[in-house]
């Protein structure tokens, strides 16, 4: 070799190093929604207390209030105005941080329940639980296509005395029977894949919609005018 020539030098290799686990944020878990669905003719404090134990109880994020534009089983005449009712609820849930008041049984046009869960699933930031009175439970077997709202969602059924034991022999309880878990797995109801149930036990709450509108009726007013 001359004093000139230098050996070749052999090609550096680069190194490719995995990124740490500490570096990497971990996907985050969808939102746990609770949908409270009704009439609101007009929202009140029981639907505060059903919705603070719904939040507590079932380990939900937030509480959707979804004041329906009508009520496919009720007679059209006993309803506030929608406009009215809305705004109720509005000033109600403003006492909680966490429940939202939605309008989206108007804004996307859907009649019964379940075409709005339809919709409502498609979003996959969210876990949605459906959440109903004991005396929804009792007479669900007469809402449009009600098995497949089981299929749809996880359902939690508050306990409303005096419906509690009509509700729990009724068909919609019966037929699902065996897709009721305990009343101490609530809060696993919301990872849950449908169809899930659970009856919650409640503490009465006074305040009911009839109460309130024969009261305002006594006074010789109409909160629905008003």
């Amino acid at each position: 070799m001359s004093a000139l020539s230098f050996p070749r030098r052999r090609p550096r290799t680069r190194l490719w190093l995995a990124e740490p686990e500490a570096m990497v944020e971990p996907a985050p878990r969808p939102l746990r929604v609770g949908l409270l669905g009704g009439s609101f003719n007009p929202a009140h404090e029981g639907h505060l207390h059903v919705s603070a134990e719904a939040l507590r109880r079932l380990g939900l994020d937030q509480l959707w209030w979804l004041v329906t534009p009508r009520n496919p089983l009720k007679p059209p005449e006993e309803l506030a105005p929608y406009g009215r009712r809305l705004a109720r609820a509005r000033e109600m849930a403003a006492r909680h941080p966490r429940i939202r008041v939605c309008d989206l049984e108007a804004r996307l046009g859907t009649r019964y329940t379940v075409e709005l869960l339809r919709r409502l699933v498609r979003d996959r930031r969210r876990r949605f639980v459906w959440i109903v009175g004991a005396d929804n439970l009792a007479g669900l077997h007469r809402w449009y296509r009600w098995p497949e709202l089981f299929r749809l969602v996880p359902v939690a059924v508050f306990d409303r005395i005096p419906y509690s034991h009509v509700a729990l022999a009724s068909p919609a309880a019966r037929r699902f029977a065996e897709a009721r878990i305990g009343e101490k797995e609530a809060r696993r109801l919301a990872a849950l894949p449908p169809p899930r149930w659970v009856f919650v036990r409640l503490r009465p709450h006074p305040a009911s919609g009839t109460a309130i509108r024969a009261a305002w009726r006594r006074m010789g007013r109409d909160w629905s005018r008003e």
